[in-house]
């Protein structure tokens, strides 16, 4: 019987509680790192990495540890692009680089990635450790790429295109869901088919959650996003949407795009144009078409098809969100 999302996730939250992050000093390179893993977040990657190994036949509590190891290292970059963002909240609350300083914020984001690489290493599953070390490396260097291109993108001029912009969200989010799911199959002992199909479950399911998040950013609620509706606009960020909306749009509407003003005046001139040409439709498209992609590959994952679906109900909810 597979374990529910909602007893997984309780234990994700306790295994956070016991690490010593009050009892060890300097606080002040402790504390933000408290600080970033006590305020919530949606847990996805560790969820993943648990429902995964219990898919495979494993025990959670032995996934436990690289489970935790991945959400301590996507919260690491969470930091780090907080600061290379300048962004003023994370989930609602002020970012670290502003509660403390950015300084403050680099250096305890070093301290989490090693502390990742702790936490992975401590589990009991040594024989299999070179085996998580190599997905987990592999992730991380990925998602440093992701994020180079990320900046990169945000300095040309020149427009970036759909292939180009997909590139960079494979990096810098869709690798690290999958490599959680990888490492998950890997301790709970599945074929080198099913660790590729867990892994390609992910990518897809990566690729739909950021182009959704990209639609929420414009479309969605500032009360239940955590942050304010239409800052990739303000900023001129090639999202998905924007990159849509250039390639459809007018000289005139080109224009209008990137023509400055306040934020709110900005939202509402550019979501119009975002209407006027089915921006959200195209985006609402890709979404279905990534997220399609996703189920094929988890159903070629396990012959029971039953046991599929606690991971295939996950995948819904997070297609389904608000924030």
């Amino acid at each position: 019987m597979m374990k529910n999302t909602d007893e997984l996730l309780q234990r994700i939250e306790t295994e956070l509680e016991k690490l010593p992050l009050e009892q060890i000093e300097p606080q002040g390179l402790y504390a933000p790192v408290r600080y970033i893993l006590e305020d919530g977040g949606k847990r996805i990657r560790p969820l993943l990495c648990l429902l995964s190994a219990d898919l495979c036949g494993g025990k959670v509590s032995e996934a436990l540890p690289a489970a935790i190891a991945v959400e301590v290292f996507h919260n690491f970059t969470l930091l780090h692009d907080d600061i290379m963002d300048r962004a003023p909240m994370r989930r609602g609350r002020p970012t670290v680089h502003l509660k403390w300083s950015e300084n403050s914020a680099i250096l305890s984001g070093d301290a989490m990635l090693i502390f990742a690489y702790q936490i992975l290493s401590s589990g009991n599953y040594a024989e299999l450790l070179p085996e998580l070390l190599a997905v987990f490396n592999r992730a991380a260097m990925e998602v440093c790429q992701g994020q180079q291109y990320d900046m990169e993108f945000e300095r040309t001029d020149r427009e970036v295109s759909e292939a180009e912009y997909l590139e960079m969200i494979r990096l810098k989010t869709s690798v690290l869901l999958a490599a959680a799911l990888e490492m998950g199959a890997i301790v709970g002992g599945a074929s080198p088919a099913e660790r590729r199909a867990l892994y390609d479950f992910g990518v897809n399911l990566g690729l739909a959650f950021q182009i959704q998040d990209d639609l929420l950013d414009t479309y969605g609620d500032a009360e239940t996003f955590g942050k304010a509706i239409g800052g990739d606009i303000a900023v001129g960020k090639k999202t998905f949407l924007h990159i849509a909306a250039m390639a459809a749009a007018s000289a005139e509407q080109r224009a209008a795009i990137w023509a400055p003003g306040d934020m709110d005046e900005k939202l509402l001139r550019v979501r119009g144009i975002y209407d006027a040409l089915g921006v959200r439709s195209a985006a609402e498209a890709a979404i279905e078409r990534y997220f399609t992609r996703a189920l094929a590959s988890l159903r070629r994952a396990h012959e029971d098809a039953s046991r599929l679906a606690v991971l295939e109900k996950y995948a819904y909810s997070l297609l389904k969100r608000t924030k």
